[in-house]
């Protein structure tokens, strides 16, 4: 199976040409480096060229296609032109520039021809791609913005029709692409280039979605990936705020298992489902708000998922996906020393984690009382386990084990709480 052969190409700002040199001799373990002279207030292009360690693509982007470069066009024209002059690796020239006489002057070699999309994913973009393949620029590089899992599939028909050839090194002659999709949900186009035929992906934090270059070498095993890597991952609305990748991923490099492991985040578990054949995903955690909705929409559920009604872990079986559910176990394993024979646990909140948690104090024997903003919610969970059910919040000295099953509290805003102290 054939490693990844795509790179990391560090993206770099800064506000002026000495500080942006100290951010670009700060990169380390990537492959190339992109100098972003939009947001300088005195952009020195041969400044910040000098002394680079790593092949350069200089970038001016304008603010017309997303940038920071407010000046006039015959100005951003000059900056490119001194970057060819330079002897930059690479200069970002966007198809929408009209700048094809710079292209056709170097006859292409060490062009990025860019366009990118804020918004979604444009109806024309074949036949832009290949307008823009036809000037013979060496790199097409294609931005669109996904809003959706399966956004990222409009990226295919690209993908189908690129002459790839990826090659070792950066400075090769051979025509290459670069194809992304922006936004959260768009992330396994940066996290897996070589899924999409990407010669490199950009690392930072300067694009919606973008990832550090340290995440992608530790957190999502960049280096490792080959296409016999197994893909997993976390699925919710919030899903980018999982704390699942690193921990599976240190699990996946203890146990040995070639396996990479991502956030799937989107509003629409068929967006997900879809989503994961065509990828394919091989097993995802499921969270906020799938977990009861995944038990319903799957056939195949173990007894533990069909008892407490919700599911946090489904893998691909013979006949399709397999559902259980880990949070039983998974509350109960850390508090293995605590009693809660005949002690009262009182719940907060009413969704799939308070189903689980009812299930599992009831399994040892304790006295379960379920709190959440309307009593019928509460009730539905209580009924589980033959609790009560309550609205509100529980009373000082009510409860021996209190236990907070709702979203409150988690990022961003870790510091707020349901109940006071």
């Amino acid at each position: 199976h054939h490693m990844s052969t795509s790179l990391i190409c560090q993206t770099v700002t800064a506000t002026t040409t000495a500080e942006l040199r100290q951010r670009r001799d700060a990169a380390h373990g990537v492959d190339l480096v992109e100098l972003r002279l939009d947001g300088l207030a005195d952009p020195d292009v041969r400044g910040a060229l000098a002394g680079r360690r790593l092949p350069a693509i200089v970038t001016c982007r304008p603010m017309w296609e997303g940038g920071r470069f407010a000046g006039s066009e015959e100005e951003r024209r000059h900056l490119l032109k001194q970057a060819i002059e330079a002897g930059a690796e690479y200069v970002d020239i966007e198809w929408r520039a009209g700048l094809g006489d710079v292209v056709a002057a170097k006859a292409g070699r060490g062009i990025v021809l860019s366009v990118h999309d804020f918004q979604g994913v444009p109806a024309d973009l074949p036949s832009v791609c290949a307008a823009m393949r036809q000037t013979g620029a060496q790199v097409v590089k294609v931005a669109i913005t996904a809003r959706r899992l399966c956004d990222v599939f409009a990226l295919d028909p690209l993908v189908r029709a690129s002459p790839h050839s990826p090659s070792p090194s950066p400075s090769s002659k051979d025509e290459a692409t670069v194809f992304i999709a922006m936004g959260q949900p768009g992330v396994v186009t940066r996290i897996l280039p070589g899924r999409f035929h990407s010669r490199w992906t950009y690392a930072g934090d300067c694009a919606p979605g973008q990832i550090s270059a340290d995440r992608l070498l530790t957190e999502f095993r960049f280096r490792d990936v080959s296409s016999a890597t197994a893909i997993y991952g976390v699925v919710g609305s919030r899903a980018s705020r999982s704390l699942s990748p690193p921990i599976h991923s240190a699990a996946f490099r203890a146990a040995g298992v070639d396996a990479v492991y991502l956030p799937f985040e989107t509003d629409d578990l068929d967006d997900f489902l879809a989503f994961a054949d065509r990828l394919p995903v091989a097993g995802a955690s499921v969270t906020m708000p799938f977990k009861q909705i995944a038990r319903e929409r799957i056939r195949d559920v173990d007894a533990i998922g069909r008892q407490v009604g919700a599911v946090n872990t489904i893998r691909r079986g013979h006949a399709g996906w397999c559902a259980t559910n880990t949070d039983v176990d998974g509350f109960l394993d850390p508090i293995r020393d605590v009693p809660l024979r005949r002690r009262r646990v009182a719940i907060l909140g009413a969704g799939g984690a308070a189903r689980a948690v009812a299930v599992a104090a009831a399994r040892c024997g304790a006295q379960v009382a379920v709190f959440a903003r309307s009593r019928e919610r509460a009730a539905v969970v209580a009924d589980l386990v033959r609790g009560e059910a309550f609205e509100g919040v529980p009373g000082c000295g009510s409860w021996d084990v209190l236990v907070n099953a709702t979203p409150v509290g988690s990022a961003p805003d870790i510091e707020r709480t349901p109940i006071e102290a």
